[in-house]
Order: structure tokens, then sequence, then C-alpha cells
């Protein structure tokens, strides 16, 4: 293949990926080339703009690190992950949808007894949560597994600290027999997505702001069930129809009832006003 030109080099790359055994690989490198190609005849790509997109990919490569996946958040900020979500995850209306994952999901996370202060000491409004956990028939779901992760008051998640030698604000809790669950943690407050690097300079260009809503994470696995992951946002709050990742679901946007100082769910008293939330989640059950 020599003497290739604007015209010819797709086919000639699509033809040299053609000895691939695995057809998968070879459908996904097909469709990339054909785009990748087909958008720098659009726009008519120039050199300098080739290489000042590589130069991005090279910094959103460069910042990643345990805590910090600068990929996730290029992704989630060009609308990629919740079309990926969204297509992987299509379920029966009166089902909980999904919607992104973020960032700042931490495997292992600490095992809590239901009732649990999850947010670990963690300064806040205090939060009390319940639910249940059922499928498309009404039938409890009991002994499923709960991990819930947010942001504290300032819109920090706890891996966004250095020096911390504990997690807070996130944990694994598991519904009762009777598919209920419940614990304590803090009020989440609206923060802005990571943007000293390079995805915080695309949006700057694009006159775009990094804002999320206030929101708690919720992934959910139950045997027999589908997996969900998604978010219960704050009803009223701030940067529900501009969040910056594309996540927001009216279904997924819950009342967070403020009451007065005196009685909590859990049979104590408070001081100080606090807040409470009661949102069931519908599994999708996997066909057999």
């Amino acid at each position: 293949m020599r003497n290739l030109d604007e015209k010819t080099i797709t086919q000639a790359v699509l033809a040299r990926n053609a000895e691939t055994a695995d057809r998968r690989l070879h459908q996904i490198m097909t469709g990339l080339v054909q785009h990748l190609h087909s958008f720098a005849r659009e726009v008519q790509l120039t050199e300098q703009e080739w290489e000042k997109g590589i130069e991005f990919l090279t910094a959103v490569g460069q910042i990643c690190s345990p805590v910090r996946q600068e990929f996730i958040l290029l992704s989630d900020t060009l609308g990629l992950s919740t079309l990926v979500t969204a297509q992987n995850h299509r379920k029966p209306d009166g089902c909980t949808e999904a919607t992104v994952f973020g960032p700042f999901h931490v495997a292992n996370s600490p095992q809590y007894e239901l009732g649990s202060d999850l947010s670990n000491g963690l300064p806040g409004t205090r939060w009390f949560v319940q639910g249940k956990v059922r499928n498309m028939k009404g039938e409890v779901i009991p002994h499923a597994q709960i991990e819930v992760w947010q942001a504290d008051d300032d819109g920090f998640y706890d891996v966004q600290k250095p020096n911390l030698d504990a997690y807070q604000g996130r944990g694994v809790i598991t519904s009762d027999n009777e598919g209920r669950f419940h614990f304590r943690t803090i009020v989440p407050e609206p923060y802005p997505i990571p943007h000293d690097g390079p995805v915080g300079k695309m949006l700057e260009a694009l006159n775009r702001h990094p804002w999320r809503p206030a929101h708690l994470h919720f992934m959910i696995t139950a045997e027999g069930y589908e997996r969900l992951v998604t978010h219960v946002f704050r009803e009223g709050g701030e940067y529900l129809d501009s969040d910056a990742v594309f996540g927001v679901r009216s279904s997924l946007i819950a009342e967070w009832v403020e009451h007065p100082a005196g009685a909590t769910p859990d049979g104590e008293n408070s001081a100080d006003p606090f807040f409470t939330l009661d949102f069931d989640f519908v599994l999708n059950a996997i066909e057999r």
C-alpha cells in the first residue's frame, strides 16, 4: 500500500485491520477509524489542531492517578458516559434509572450495620436516609448490597483529601429481610468536578461551568437482578438543568425534607435542624 492520499487512506487502514480474529474488536476499530477519518475530513483538521489534540490527550493521561481519573471526567463532560450508560441499561418503565458512575468510587469500601453513620465524622447537617429495595412486581429484595458514596458539605470526596487515614462519606450496607435500609450521613452540597486540569481548561474554552448538583451515589447489587448504579438528586437544587456531566434524570430527583431540631428517626434528639430522605429503588430482574 503505497502512495496513499486523503481519498484512499481510510480503506487502507480498514484493510490492514481486517486480519484480526476478534470480530468485536474488528467492528469497534472499523467504526472508530471511519468516524475519526470522517471527522478530520468534515472539519478539515489542520496539523496544528491535530498536534493540540495530541497534547490535550497526553495531558489528560499525565494527570491521572489512583485517586483522579481525568479520562472519566473527559468522557463524562462530553456526554459519552451518559450515552454508554443509557444504551447499556435500558429498563422497563418503573425501574430505577441508571446514571453515570463518576470518578470517585472506591472499591472495598468499609462495611456498616444498618443505621450506622456513613459520614464517619464529617462535619455538616445531619441526614437520615431510608428506603426499600424491591422489584417490578413490588416484591421486596432482602439482603441487597447497597454501596453509598458522597461529597461533603464543601463539595469534596474523601479521596480528594491528602493524608486522610479513614474513609468518610462512603460505605456498604445490606438491606434487611424486608428489603429495608437506613443509615445516617450529612447533607452533600453541589460541587465542581476537578477543573484544574486539561478537562477544566476545555470547559473554560467552551464557556461551560464545572458544577454538579447535590446528589448521593448508590450502587445496588442483588442476586438475580441487574446491578444498579445511580444517584439521588435534591429537588429544587442548583444545576439540575446544567449538570456538567449530564447525569440528572427527573425520576432520580427527590425531596430532601428539612426538620426542626427535635426527635430524629433513630429515636434520638438533635439540637439542630436535620434532613430526611425516603427513597425506594426498583431493580430489573435478569432474564433467564
